[in-house]
């Protein structure tokens, strides 16, 4: 028998706060690739072709790791360094076939998170509590919170969503940078500024220059959780990747780190306003 080796470079493109941990589980986060790209199996009556996995979003920044992330609809975004080879990415992608297929899975089994309609009673998330939302006559801000309550001008019900944001994006601001300041100073971290983001797949990055940044959808979580997500990236000023020395350091902070890891795994989708 003849055997034919077959090579694929496709040219379509196709992926939390992404983290990787020390565990049994493939990480996220883990550095590139190199060699041929094929997908070839053996068959009894000569080769059977294996298609490679569909890169929905593929998109290249200034970072040193691969990153592949599950997004809620199933969909595979990769995020890869400037210089990468497609080659290189797509070999990358294929070597982690199989923790892709089982999260794309479990991500299209789970329910999407409901919409908001922004009436009497409904409750919206906020330090990892819900609180009822009151609709209220005009009032001079359009959303404010007391008594264990959020209060809506009606007058604003048409642009609610906008409205939670900015609020929920202020409250944001005001609770990571108290967090950040306290973790910087009880373990003599430097950081530059804090900017607050929309990023929907991504909890918290750090530049190379010292700027942290953190998605609003954040302060929907427990404050443990941001505790976490705060010294994950104060660690990345003095730690640039994901290596057991990076752990080891987060763990000296937080030792239950990894609980918060699997809260926000399993919780992350709903840290939402729905349908985004």
């Amino acid at each position: 028998m003849v055997r034919h080796l077959f090579l694929f470079v496709l040219t379509n493109n196709f992926c939390s706060y992404q983290s990787s941990i020390p565990d049994s589980s493939p990480p996220k986060f883990l550095p590139g690739g190199r060699g041929p790209i094929y997908a070839i199996s053996n068959a009894p009556f000569g080769i059977l072709l294996v298609m490679p996995l569909p890169i929905d979003h593929l998109i290249h920044s200034r970072r040193k790791t691969v990153a592949l992330i599950i997004q809620r609809d199933g969909t595979l975004m990769v995020r890869a360094p400037l210089r990468m080879s497609e080659a290189h990415i797509r070999e990358f992608v294929q070597d982690h076939a199989e923790w892709i297929r089982e999260k794309q899975a479990q991500a299209k089994a789970s329910p999407p998170p409901s919409k908001k309609h922004y009436v009497n009673g409904e409750t919206f998330l906020y330090l990892g509590r819900e609180y009822p939302l009151t609709i209220v006559a005009p009032q001079r801000s359009a959303l404010t919170f007391s008594a264990n309550k959020f209060h809506l001008t009606n007058s604003k019900i048409p642009k609610a969503r906008q409205v939670f944001i900015r609020w929920y994006k202020t409250q944001a601001l005001a609770v990571i940078s108290e967090r950040v300041a306290f973790h910087a100073n009880q373990n003599k971290f430097t950081w530059r500024k804090i900017r607050i983001t929309s990023a929907r797949t991504r909890w918290g990055s750090c530049s190379t220059n010292g700027t942290l940044s953190f998605t609003w959808r954040l302060v929907l979580a427990p404050p443990e959780v941001i505790d976490y997500v705060v010294v994950h990236e104060l660690t990345h000023t003095q730690i640039r990747n994901h290596s057991p020395i990076f752990w080891r350091r987060v763990a000296e902070i937080i030792p239950e780190f990894k609980q918060h890891v699997s809260w926000l795994k399993k919780n992350g989708r709903f840290l939402t306003l729905g349908e985004e």
